[in-house]
């Protein structure tokens, strides 16, 4: 376990020595420690000398990594071995992008020759809908696309979408339906032509409830739009899927089916299909492409590049160190640039949905914590929100800061300030981790900042199709390293299945009501069939 390999009663060791220095006193005791708690790479600057860690306590992780056997566990993902335990499965997103085609080998085969297909198919169907060659059932072009699916599904797509909107192809418009709750789909579709609008469903297997549900609210409303032309489904659905009878039973054209496989995890899947399909015909394929060999790039630094100047792997050594011996288990991810607004929604699902486990790989129940609570929202609107509490609140945060050299919108200085909007954003960036880091004294105790709150920043050139891809998978990786370490298994999901199951049993008493004018209560809480019963009645 973890909390008894060597490396892990040095760290404790250590904190016990250095836990409680003062980053004001870190700085101080070395000027150019900014040069050495920093990697810069062609591609992006990590400045991590603002965590409350010592070149020993670096060192000490760095062990821990050694000993975790960090590095055969991060071979062992990327050639394909099942480690997924529990599903027994290979955890392959990185193939989705691999850019050299090397082979990738699962069960014998080479996964490569797949994914090339599956990208050539997209490359192709894209291209026809933006070239007018296929359009809707009227002869009208296609200006909408509705993505309908949810979770993983929708997180990492609509992060892209979201974050390289000037990338857009003129006239193009992306929408994502996922929440089952009518007021998504009724306001997400308000304002589209069902003549003019593509869907695509994207469901591995064709079953997910609120998935499909939603699926069969869209196929009615496009019925009724285009007047129950026998035409309409096959020519404005697709699927993202792996069950082509259940597609083609639905009455999407099993040749519009775009595939993917079972060595994709939903919160992993932003890469495959889920989302270069949508993002294909919202972005274009070429910078999709972008994306792809962005994150391609991270995942050849995160494999190959020493531990000591590994982004990714120093990343989630750090958090192992605020979360297991600082004991900080909640993060904020903030963004200086409104184009990663669905940065932090995403991250929420890879890390809380990977590393919220309370088991190791055989079973054991764990005796020390896993996982984070991460939320975060862009500069400045965070500043005006919750940044009191990260200042001054009884609870310290860390906190990783991102900001780009170049803004996606460029505007003139303005007059009276004598800057941009992106150099007064960026004034932003460079304070706030310094006054969290070092605080202020004051003679009035409602004024003063205690400083000493650990935060790391990622200073990028602009927010780009590459840096978008890289950024994805910077996340991914820091995500599973914390796993390799913590020996969980950050790949399978079942904490989400009983709240299903339950949810099944209600949707019967649901329709047991309305057949029969009562339903079973046996089994519900007094509370349950309470909230049920007002439910049902229709009011209070």
């Amino acid at each position: 376990m973890f909390n008894k390999t060597k490396a892990y009663k040095k760290l404790a060791k250590h904190y016990k020595e250095i836990g409680q220095k003062h980053l004001r006193d870190l700085f101080e005791a070395d000027e150019r420690r900014g040069h050495k708690f920093s990697v810069k790479t062609e591609h992006l600057y990590f400045d991590f000398s603002r965590q409350r860690a010592t070149e020993e306590t670096i060192s000490l992780l760095a062990e821990l990594a050694k000993e975790s056997d960090l590095a055969g566990k991060l071979q062992a993902m990327f050639s394909g071995q099942k480690i997924n335990k529990t599903e027994n499965r290979a955890v392959l997103h990185t193939a989705l992008r691999n850019r050299k085609n090397d082979p990738v080998m699962v069960d014998g085969l080479d996964v490569m020759p797949g994914i090339n297909e599956v990208l050539g198919q997209i490359e192709r169907f894209s291209g026809e809908v933006l070239s007018c060659q296929r359009t809707g059932v009227t002869g009208k072009k296609f200006k909408n696309i509705v993505s309908i699916g949810i979770g993983g599904s929708y997180l990492g797509p609509e992060y892209f979408a979201v974050a390289l909107r000037p990338y857009a192809q003129p006239g193009m418009n992306l929408v994502f339906i996922a929440n089952i709750d009518g007021t998504d789909f009724e306001e997400k579709t308000a304002s589209l032509d069902p003549e003019e609008t593509l869907v695509i469903i994207v469901s591995k297997t064709f079953t997910t409830a609120e998935t499909m549900h939603n699926a069969r609210t869209a196929k009615k409303w496009f019925l009724a739009g285009l007047k129950n032309n026998p035409e309409a489904i096959k020519k404005h659905f697709v699927a993202v899927s792996t069950a082509k009878e259940k597609v083609e039973a639905f009455g999407i054209d099993p040749q519009n089916m775009f595939g993917f496989w079972d060595w994709v995890g939903g919160r992993f899947s932003a890469t495959s299909a889920v989302g270069v399909l949508p993002l294909s015909l919202y972005l274009g394929f070429e910078n999709v492409r972008y994306i792809l060999e962005g994150a391609h790039w991270l995942d050849n630094h995160c494999r190959n590049t020493p531990v000591e100047k590994n982004i990714p792997v120093l990343s989630a050594l750090l958090d192992i160190w605020n979360i297991n011996f600082l004991g900080l288990t909640t993060r904020a991810l903030l963004p200086y640039a409104q184009g990663l607004a669905k940065l932090a929604a995403h991250t929420q699902q890879v890390e809380m949905e990977s590393n919220g486990k309370s088991v190791d790989l055989d079973g054991n129940k764990l005796e020390y914590e896993t996982g984070e609570i991460v939320f975060g929202e862009p500069g400045t609107n965070g500043q005006h929100s919750f940044y009191q509490l990260l200042h001054q609140g009884t609870q310290i945060v860390p906190c990783d800061f991102i900001g780009f050299i170049t803004p996606q919108y460029q505007y003139d200085k303005d007059l009276l300030t004598k800057v941009t909007h992106h150099e007064e954003l960026m004034t932003n960036f460079f304070a706030q981790p310094d006054a969290l880091a070092f605080g202020k004294d004051d003679s009035n105790p409602a004024k003063v900042f205690p400083g000493n709150r650990p935060s790391s920043s990622l200073l990028l050139d602009a927010l780009t199709p590459f840096t978008a891809g890289l950024l994805l998978a910077w996340t991914e990786h820091r995500t599973a390293v914390k796993g390799f370490i913590w020996g969980i298994n950050s790949f399978d999901q079942e904490g989400v299945q009983l709240g299903k199951v339950l949810g099944v049993e209600h949707r019967e008493r649901i329709i047991d009501y309305y057949n029969k004018t009562e339903y079973d209560p046996c089994g519900l809480t007094d509370s349950t069939n309470q909230l049920l019963s007002l439910f049902l009645k229709g009011k209070l």
